[in-house]
């Protein structure tokens, strides 16, 4: 149990590469990823520590780390993919509320000059969206209750048909269910918009492709 408080505070400080650790550490940090707190056992006595962190991890998407590239530079068996990836628990990937596949770049994108926004323009857009969710309920998205989830992060009725699709078609657990809600909810915050959408919606499904692949 010392070892789930360790692995916090190591992943509060910095992103991890989740498929270089033992898969029973990687489920250890599905107590604090759920309720911000750890309980530690003894045969005498019994502790709890405030486990609130960001996880920020990264993985490559097989051994060799070329599974989907277009040069057909991967010689991973299906079998060797599908080992590597199991070190990934669905519990614990429905505990991850963004899953992102970044592609590898081509070479003539990576020499072209960045076109995005800057930091102190998404760093501003993110601080105004912040300010909203403390008005509106007190506390981040984040950190919203089931009950919370319910009276705040409600879409209107086309988001509500297309979430209601996607629970179908992906087969998502009722704990992926209120994540969805509480990342769409931030999506609409980050646009400005105080109703939750049907775009806000397919944003927030999007991001949890990863696990059911």
């Amino acid at each position: 149990m010392v070892r789930r408080r360790r692995i916090s505070e190591h992943c509060r400080n910095i992103g991890i590469s989740q498929s270089e650790f033992d898969r029973r550490v990687l489920e250890a940090l599905r107590e604090p990823l759920e309720s911000g707190r750890i309980h530690i056992s003894r045969a005498a006595r019994q502790a709890e520590f405030p486990a609130q962190f960001q996880l920020v991890a990264a993985m490559n998407p097989c051994p060799c780390g070329y599974y989907g590239d277009s040069g057909g530079k991967c010689r991973c068996t299906p079998d060797q993919v599908a080992r590597y990836r199991k070190k990934l628990s669905g519990p614990l990937l429905d505990r991850i509320d963004l899953q992102i596949e970044v592609p590898a770049l081509p070479a003539e994108v990576l020499q072209k000059a960045a076109d995005g926004e800057s930091s102190a323009t998404v760093r501003a857009r993110v601080t105004q969206a912040r300010e909203r969710q403390q008005v509106r309920q007190g506390k981040p998205n984040a950190r919203l209750s089931t009950k919370e989830v319910d009276r705040y992060c409600q879409p209107d009725a086309a988001g509500a048909a297309l979430l209601k699709h996607a629970l179908s078609r992906l087969n998502l657990s009722a704990r992926a269910y209120h994540r969805v809600l509480r990342v769409a909810r931030s999506i609409a915050d980050l646009a400005g918009c105080a109703a939750i959408s049907a775009p806000h919606v397919a944003e927030a499904v999007q991001y949890r492709r990863f696990a059911k692949d």
